[in-house]
């Protein structure tokens, strides 16, 4: 059949995976975010009053120094200050020049000791004349508690992420236990004809009122299925009734040999019609109850059958219908479903070839029907089993275009495949492919034509 084009499939995640990954996803923003704030605010509130400190001291540090400029190192605070008055600036430049170069503020240090560990220190400076004034407050220690500190912190994260996901893990069963529920009752209500009540198994919350809506749903698609059946049913049994009549009436007609041959053909043709519209009226009540039929349907013996009843309506139409290819494909099929398939594909072929030939080629495991008409676009060959699609070379002639679509639904209940292309050079091919279980090949006559 032809492939119908398909949506690009997107990867969806189940609704229990869903709630589990909002639960993780809010443990660890949440967590996430209260260690950075946690972080931000302890780094800020240390560096404020630090530095508060140092200020506070190194104006201590100049009092001092005018009070007693002859001690003019000395520490205040635990914090280490130095004192450098104008005779000593040049000993600054040789001994310390990454001080030298600083003007008045708090900087931050970082570097190596003399034994190579790293060390980290805040260094306030002030100058004056008279004075340069260094105090250095040593942050290794602090630098080893807020690593400390953001490990720990950083832990937490981690930690109370894993614990989102056990919580969003119970949650989620918790909340996709009556969903689940639900899903397998209503799988198992399928099976059967009678669909079973959902609502009594549910309490009255959204997965109980989800069930109600189902059971009245359900109650509404059986009334529908079961009117549809039992129209179809009383269609064709009321059908077949007055068939019955106009093939006994034909038949008592053509038995009297006072007939004239026009008058016979035309007895013939009614007969032809008859037996299109039982075999019609068989296929659609079997696509109408979804079941497949069974039967030993000899595929060469109904195409020469088909190919007999359209020569004797072709008229005057300069048109060959021939038929090639082994005997012997017997098809697991009732022969009014396989006369409906191929006979659709028979018939457009004749209807759209005005010249030339239609050839019916049989192979071991399929039949193609090969017609010399005007051929077939590519939109035609995506469109030509929609229902009510007619081609463009339609034009004028009758039918409602449901015809090939009849042939896709018959094929979709056996496990058929049919496909329509255009031809090497013109025409059309139509290919009806019978399912590896569908189809028996009995012993075969050597390969040749039959006309």
């Amino acid at each position: 059949m032809p492939s119908r084009a398909r949506p690009r499939a997107r990867y969806r995640r189940r609704l229990r995976s869903r709630i589990i990954l909002a639960f993780v996803l809010l443990g660890f923003g949440l967590t996430a975010l209260f260690a950075f704030a946690t972080n931000w605010t302890r780094n800020r509130v240390e560096n404020q009053l630090v530095e508060d400190l140092m200020n506070r001291n190194i104006e201590q540090a100049a009092q001092q120094f005018q009070q007693d400029p002859d001690n003019p190192q000395f520490a205040v605070d635990q914090i280490r200050a130095f004192v450098y008055t104008s005779d000593k600036f040049d000993s600054v430049r040789e001994n310390r020049p990454e001080w030298y170069r600083l003007s008045d503020g708090i900087t931050t240090i970082t570097g190596t000791d003399e034994l190579g560990n790293p060390m980290a220190y805040k260094l306030a400076v002030r100058k004056t004349p008279q004075a340069w004034f260094f105090l250095a407050y040593d942050m290794s220690q602090a630098s080893r508690g807020e690593a400390q500190f953001n490990r720990t912190i950083y832990g937490s994260v981690v930690v109370f992420t894993l614990l989102s996901l056990l919580v969003g893990w119970w949650a989620a069963s918790r909340v996709m236990s009556p969903v689940s529920e639900l899903a397998r009752r209503l799988k198992r209500s399928g099976r059967s004809a009678q669909p079973e009540a959902l609502a009594s198994h549910f309490s009255d919350d959204e997965v109980g009122q989800l069930a109600a809506a189902l059971d009245d749903y359900a109650a509404r698609l059986t009334q529908v299925v079961q009117r549809d059946r039992e129209f179809n049913a009383d269609v064709s049994h009321e059908l077949r009734t007055p068939l019955a009549v106009i093939k006994g009436a034909v038949e008592l007609l053509l038995s009297r040999p006072e007939l004239d041959e026009k008058t016979r053909s035309r007895l013939f043709r009614i007969q032809r019609a008859e037996q299109q519209c039982t075999d019609l009226i068989s296929a659609l009540l079997l696509l109408s109850r979804n079941e497949r039929g069974h039967g030993h349907t000899d595929i060469a013996r109904l195409a020469e059958q088909l190919l007999d009843m359209h020569r004797a309506q072709l008229g005057g139409k300069a048109l060959q219908l021939r038929m090639e290819g082994p005997r012997g494909l017997t098809v697991d099929a009732p022969e009014a479903a396989v006369a409906v398939a191929l006979g659709n594909l028979i018939g457009n072929a004749v209807k759209y070839t005005p010249s030339g030939e239609v050839l019916v080629r049989l192979y071991a495991d399929l039949v193609e029907v090969i017609d010399s008409g005007p051929g077939l676009s590519n939109e035609d060959a995506a469109k030509l089993f929609e229902r009510g699609y007619r081609g463009t070379h339609a034009g004028h002639s009758q039918g409602g275009g449901i015809g090939l679509s009849i042939v896709r639904r018959l094929c979709e209940l056996y496990g058929w495949d049919v496909r329509v292309k255009p031809g090497v050079e013109r025409g059309v091919v139509a290919t009806l492919r019978f399912s590896a279980r569908g189809f028996e090949v009995a012993e075969t006559t050597p390969r040749g034509q039959m006309s």
